[in-house]
């Protein structure tokens, strides 16, 4: 495995990208004290306070980071914007399923292909099969990224002193493939993740899933959802035909190997609640607020 304390010059390389890591930490602490004091709404003052950033300072951050005010990503913390994005969830998923991946909302999205390992490839976890990892920063964080010559085979994100335990969360995923610490391959993957210029439909990104045929299915259900929209587990419960499913559906996302690109944060709980994310609750409300940014840019 890759020893950090000799490779922490990879995380950050100069470039337009340096900054995002930074960026990251001040919006983890905005978001932060916004999700203790929304429904206090507070000002803007506070907040850049709490982020270690003066009130100019963090309205360009927001706009840099996400396209949002930071006033309009508040509002995109609230349970009220959560409910809307639940509103009509089943019938958005009845839509997606019956078109496939191109279903409504898919223009602003990732444009996924995906193939699930077989039966036996799953049994056999991974043997045989060369991995290529590599750490990034990414509008999340760092980001953890295994690749195989199949596809993207693991997305995780990690906050400073993390890492190697990200690694090693998806390196359990495929245990007894061999791993190969890869910048270079893994640097063009993060790049089509994360920049919406580059989400083509003539272009898809290529993924690979490792799970059982329950979680796959699951997994299948999740890429459906469309930016900018959200699902109740029992929503996914019901499109896989086992209604009564929904507590084994939740543990099922919370196993979702290609976090973001398998979008597992537009799964909420019942009534629009924010519940547990793999990477952090706070990680899920980021990537919510920079999803809303993202279709105002549009």
């Amino acid at each position: 495995m890759m020893n950090l304390a000799l490779a922490d010059h990879q995380l950050i390389k100069p470039g337009a990208r340096d900054s995002a890591l930074a960026d990251y930490d001040c919006v983890r602490r905005a978001i932060a004290f916004i999700s203790q004091k929304w429904k206090a709404q507070p000002t803007i003052e506070a907040i850049a306070e709490a982020a270690g950033l003066t009130p100019d300072e963090l309205h360009h951050l927001f706009r840099r980071w996400a396209g949002l005010t930071p006033k309009a990503f508040m509002q995109a913390l609230t349970l009220d914007h959560a409910k809307s994005l639940l509103r009509d969830s089943a019938s958005v998923l009845d839509a997606a399923l019956a078109s496939g991946l191109s279903g409504p909302g898919r223009l602003h999205d990732l444009f996924v292909t995906h193939e699930a390992m077989s039966p036996g490839e799953w049994k056999s976890g991974g043997a045989g099969l060369s991995l290529r990892y590599g750490f990034h920063p990414s509008p999340f964080g760092t980001a953890v990224i295994i690749a195989s010559d199949r596809g993207l085979a693991g997305l995780a994100f990690a906050d400073p002193g993390e890492e190697q335990a990200a690694l090693v969360d998806l390196q359990q995923r495929w245990p007894r493939a061999l791993s190969v610490p890869d910048q270079e391959a893994t640097a063009p993957l993060v790049q089509r993740i994360f920049d919406p210029a580059q989400w083509r439909a003539e272009q898809p990104l290529r993924v690979v899933l490792i799970g059982t045929d329950f979680e796959v299915r699951v997994w299948e259900t999740l890429l459906k959802i469309p930016l900018g929209k959200a699902v109740c587990y029992s929503d996914i419960a019901a499109k896989i035909s086992l209604p009564k499913a929904s507590r084994a559906v939740g543990a099922a996302v919370g196993k979702n190997p290609i976090s973001f690109v398998v979008p597992c944060h537009r799964a909420l709980g019942k009534g629009g609640a924010l519940t547990g994310y793999h990477w952090g609750l706070t990680r899920k409300q980021a990537m919510i607020g920079w999803e809303a940014g993202q279709l105002r840019a549009d």
